[in-house]
């Protein structure tokens, strides 16, 4: 019988072996490194109980991106992706390892704490590429979109799990426990995705060194007519939206006086809005047919519902708005994500991605830091404010050039 709708793209995606075993086991690291998120974050808080740190811990994990994605990408276009993506879940293991000996010596100030952020954010840059282009490797094109979503809603399943459990986990074996957690969730994955197998087209001839290849990809992003346009919108959003959202924690005891307890609550809904949304998206049919509007008002919707949340009076309906916060930052990203594949010339697919990835990752941090160091002097419910004037100003710019990002819909790709 044939499924329904996106149901049947869904069912043939996850038929194939590769990917299901490849969705399995990511569901079981993400899970691992957003319980490492959330115990960084807090353990961040404890030592300084300063909204500054707190963007600067996710500036070491997230900036690496900005300065590397270029170069990465174009390392995910000439070399075997699922053996950089073992190298570099290899090398989170490590970092992993070390945060738990060092928390539970007793060894780790915010320093090292910082350090060791920022090395996981380097093996990340080199990871997200990889991933990100091995889709289209795993599944056929027609099924693109279903897996696209699913991949989502995997990373949000994780986003919820992780926070869920992290409440326990921080109450009851602190950042040790945290950390050693996460190291075992990346050994889960290694053992998952040994024997998964792919074909990867070879280039002919002598290619470009690597500068001049990510060089060229840069130019290939900027220039063309749908995915520039997608870059500035997310970069906005990024920066603007999911900038703040990395100020959770202060939100948490400062503004709602709920602790740990709150922080864990707010993530954990903000993954099950995510989920929401993803679950949305992996389910409508279509195909890539009305992806360019909701990239478009699901970025307006972010900024309003950030706003709803900023003005909330109490945690509980902060956790309503956050809700809706989640849902709209995962419609607009996966709607992002699948265009930029689409739109993306085969050859020159790692490098955007790569950038897509830099966005998505850098531009949080970029803004996490404005505004960490901004709410020190105005608040977070005012910095808050310029996150979404920002967020809407996107909205606002993205508008008038939607008749490009429309053309990614009808892209060779």
């Amino acid at each position: 019988m044939r499924l329904p709708g996106g149901l049947g793209n869904v069912a043939a995606a996850l038929s194939q072996t590769g990917y299901r075993r490849f969705v399995i086991a990511s569901i079981v690291s993400l899970s691992g490194t957003w319980l490492q998120r959330i115990a960084v974050g807090w353990l961040a808080w404890e030592l300084t109980r300063s909204a500054t740190w707190l963007g600067l811990m996710a500036m070491a994990d997230l900036i690496p991106p900005l300065f590397l994605a270029p170069i990465t990408g174009a390392m995910a276009d000439r070399h075997d992706k699922l053996r950089l993506i073992r190298i570099t879940q290899t090398g989170g293991l490590i970092q992993a390892v070390l945060l738990a000996l060092l928390a539970g010596l007793g060894w780790l100030d915010i320093w090292g704490l910082f350090l060791l952020t920022v090395g996981l954010g380097v093996l990340n840059a080199a990871n997200q590429p990889a991933r990100l282009a091995l889709m289209p490797l795993l599944v056929d094109r027609s099924m693109l979109p279903a897996a696209i979503a699913i991949n989502s809603i995997t990373f949000n399943v994780a986003r919820f799990i992780g926070p869920a459990i992290g409440g326990i986990v921080l109450a009851q074996g602190g950042s040790t426990l945290a950390f050693a957690l996460n190291a075992a969730t990346y050994v889960g994955f290694l053992v998952a995705i040994h024997g998964i197998t792919v074909s990867e087209p070879q280039a002919a001839g002598t290619r470009p060194s690597v500068w001049r290849e990510s060089a060229a990809g840069i130019a290939y992003a900027a220039r063309h007519p749908a995915i520039g346009p997608i870059f500035l919108l997310m970069a906005l959003g990024g920066f603007g939206a999911r900038g703040m959202l990395e100020l959770l924690p202060g939100f948490a005891d400062h503004v709602f006086d709920s602790g740990a307890d709150g922080f864990a609550s707010l993530m954990a809904v903000l993954g099950l809005g995510a989920v929401a949304g993803g679950m949305f998206m992996m389910l409508r049919s279509g195909g890539v047919s009305g992806l360019s509007r909701l990239v478009i008002h699901g970025s307006g919707g972010l900024g309003l519902a950030l706003a709803a949340f900023l003005v909330s009076p109490a945690l509980g309906p902060a956790l309503v708005a956050i809700f809706v916060v989640g849902t709209m930052a995962v419609l607009s990203a996966i709607s992002a994500q699948t265009l930029v594949q689409y739109a993306a010339a085969p050859a020159t697919r790692g490098r955007t991605l790569a950038l897509y990835g830099m966005i998505l990752t850098a531009g949080p941090a970029l803004g996490a830091l404005a505004f960490g160091g901004l709410s020190e002097l105005i608040g977070l419910r005012l910095a808050g404010a310029v996150g979404v004037a920002v967020t809407l100003a996107g909205w606002g710019l993205a508008l008038r050039r939607r008749r490009g990002i429309a053309g990614a819909e009808t892209s060779a790709g």
